[in-house]
């Protein structure tokens, strides 16, 4: 760690729970993150000014003037430039250190198998269904972390999900890719601006917990929030011993 390392990151490093050590994992350290929207704006400024040396951002549209309101990695400047590559230049511009690969893309199912084994862990930005359920089957197959997140209108939710341990649930153990659940958007319900905030800055601090060993993280958990009364709900997720997804990788 050079000298100008350790003044930028130095309280990450007074924290007796990363130090020097837990901050060179961060260096180290290569995050996917799936969306560069809402929930992919604050997980990868918070990613990039904590020293994520390899950032993956993976998203296949362009800024447009109604992200504004809520897209905080993105500027009036920058409307029609593609989204991954404004988040590289925000990024670049808090962190030129950091490695930013801007994919400009909408990811299928062998290109997310080829981007989830290059990475420790990956972020879930994205906004529907087909895509988190891709990203999970990904993250089984390559037993890799995943941090995921949702937020549309006033309600928020965010969960970690790492078939690393036995005991934890997949992302297909809660929501079962055949259930058919409805798909809402935020182009056509709205989503409250600091909601997106909020979710996307957990989900940065819970990867880079699991980065730097620190827990307990949101793995067995799905905490939803209520944005209008600001107040927290945690219901506890167990693995689905018949999940098509998870259970044939660890039998």
């Amino acid at each position: 760690m050079t000298d100008d390392q350790l003044l930028r990151y130095s309280r990450h490093i007074l924290l007796d729970e990363i130090g020097v050590e837990g901050q060179q994992k961060f260096l180290d350290a290569h995050v996917l993150v799936i969306g560069a929207g809402g929930l992919g704006s604050p997980a990868l400024l918070y990613l990039g000014s904590a020293g994520i040396g390899t950032l993956t951002v993976v998203d296949h549209d362009s800024v447009d003037l109604t992200n504004l309101q809520r897209q905080i990695i993105h500027d009036t400047a920058r409307v029609g430039l593609t989204k991954a590559t404004s988040a590289a230049q925000s990024i670049a511009a808090i962190n030129p250190d950091v490695r930013v690969r801007a994919l400009v893309e909408r990811a299928g199912a062998e290109r997310l198998h080829e981007l989830v084994g290059a990475a420790d862990v990956v972020l879930d930005c994205s906004d529907n269904f087909a895509t988190r359920h891709a990203v999970n089957r990904a993250c089984v197959a390559h037993t890799k972390p995943l941090v995921a997140g949702a937020a549309i209108r006033f309600d928020g939710q965010i969960s970690v999900y790492d078939v690393r341990s036995a005991a934890s649930p997949c992302y297909a153990c809660l929501f079962p890719e055949d259930a058919g659940f409805e798909e809402v958007r935020c182009a056509t319900m709205g989503v409250f601006a600091p909601l997106v905030g909020i979710i996307g800055s957990m989900q940065a601090a819970e990867a880079l917990k699991l980065l730097a060993g620190i827990g307990p993280t949101l793995a067995g958990r799905l905490q939803m929030l209520d944005g209008r009364a600001m107040e927290w709900t945690e219901i506890g997720i167990e693995r689905r011993v018949d999940c098509p997804v998870c259970s044939r990788r660890r039998s």
